[in-house]
């Protein structure tokens, strides 16, 4: 199970694409038929991981053929958190559309996936379709011109995906898209390097403060000399559930509420917080919370015979996940990125070579978000852990970043 992050016109997370890929997988990646592929994703919402594990307070999609549209397992799915797409080979029938206005009815929200403008649709766009995809790689740009002005009149929001550059992000947006897919979200660079010295020399001066249990002024001293990082830091930490009953305003309060351990959490976390005011639903906050507490979760974890975790602790596993996303927002390498910190050895390894323990699981968790399963299967076997196991630690992380939003 992977999943996407689809995101509004101001770059924050609204709903995810839920993805299939076969742990048997081969290079063809094992799928029989959009069926079987639907039948796994559904089973893993239901069961494996659960809707409110993987998904917090979003909406999930999820792709679904001809056959599975008209099945009643569908039915089985929790309406107010998932989303249908209809396939792009799907033929359009009276019987289809009859199932659309059933299943919207019931509060299904429904999107057409990889679509171009047909009027065999025009009743499906008519107040039944929530969401139109468009592929921007598969689409010609004149096309796709002149398919948003025509789509534009019907009450649909247009998504695009394959969004892979600010350019292409900011055309589309022009051109009427609302909502966005893409690689470029999933990795973007939001920071040159000229700012790095004024935007991440407060972050790492109170890393390193925190991980020499510096005293409580010292730290608090560190959060004047920055207002932009204390307000990011305050959006996260007044959304974790255990702080619900008092909302922190100071950073004295932050500090003694949520405590030194946790607070190294959210300090390494709130660097990937938009100052812009998306915050928490940034996309690069919500990879680096996700990367980091699934390594997390795995240092934590120990085989039976351990062949190479012996060295992995699950606070410097947590650390490497999230400074290891800071090459996707500076434009600098990560060794320039490390001489800025005092890091022992083994992070330094683990971020500069991927070498060690550490470094086996930061490229673990790069296989898992790249759904690169046959790698991943590998270097599982060669850890001794099972895939139960990869499946809990999961969703461990899934749910600790869904805390983050209070």
């Amino acid at each position: 199970m992977g999943r996407q992050p689809i995101l509004n016109g101001l770059e924050e997370v609204v709903a995810y694409e839920l993805l299939f890929r076969s742990p048997q997988s081969t290079s063809s990646a094992a799928i029989r038929n959009s069926s079987q592929a639907t039948s796994s994703v559904m089973l893993n919402v239901l069961s494996n991981f659960g809707a409110h594990e993987i998904l917090g307070g979003y909406r999930g999609f999820i792709n679904v053929d001809a056959d599975m549209l008209m099945n009643e397992a569908l039915e089985l799915l929790p309406a107010d958190m998932i989303g249908l797409e209809l396939l792009e080979d799907t033929i359009i029938t009276p019987g289809i559309i009859d199932r659309c206005r059933k299943l919207k009815a019931k509060g299904f929200v429904l999107a057409l996936d990889d679509h171009r403008y047909s009027p065999e649709f025009e009743e499906l766009y008519a107040g039944v379709v929530d969401i139109v995809k468009m592929d921007l790689l598969a689409t010609p740009l004149d096309a796709l011109y002149q398919e948003v002005e025509q789509l534009r009149r019907y009450p649909v929001k247009l998504l695009a995906e394959k969004v892979d550059s600010r350019h292409v992000y900011l055309r589309c947006r022009r051109m009427g898209f609302e909502l966005f897919q893409g690689y470029f979200f999933a990795r973007p660079s939001l920071m040159q390097k000229s700012r790095m010295e004024n935007s991440a020399g407060t972050f790492f001066r109170l890393m390193q403060q925190l991980t020499d249990d510096a005293d409580i002024e010292e730290i608090e001293e560190t959060f004047k000399q920055s207002p932009a990082l204390t307000y990011k830091l305050l959006l996260l930490v007044n959304s974790v559930s255990f702080s619900a009953r008092e909302k922190i305003r100071t950073v004295r309060h932050a500090i003694t509420q949520v405590g030194m351990e946790h607070l190294n959490r959210w300090v390494q976390l709130a660097l990937f917080a938009d100052d812009g005011g998306s915050g928490l639903n940034s996309a690069l906050l919500d990879m680096a919370a996700v990367r980091a507490a699934f390594m997390e979760e795995l240092a934590r974890f120990r085989p039976q015979s351990p062949r190479l975790l012996r060295h992995a602790h699950p606070e410097q596993a947590f650390m490497v996940g999230t400074l290891s996303m800071l090459k996707d927002i500076y434009d600098v390498d990560m060794k320039t990125i490390v001489t800025n910190l005092n890091l022992s050895e083994e992070i330094q390894d683990a971020l500069v070579n991927r070498g060690g323990d550490l470094g086996t699981l930061l490229c673990l968790a790069e296989m898992m978000e790249s759904l690169d399963l046959d790698e991943a299967a590998l270097c599982l076997g060669k850890l001794d852990i099972t895939l139960d196991s990869v499946i809990e630690c999961q969703k461990k992380a899934y749910n600790w970043r869904s805390k983050l939003l209070g």
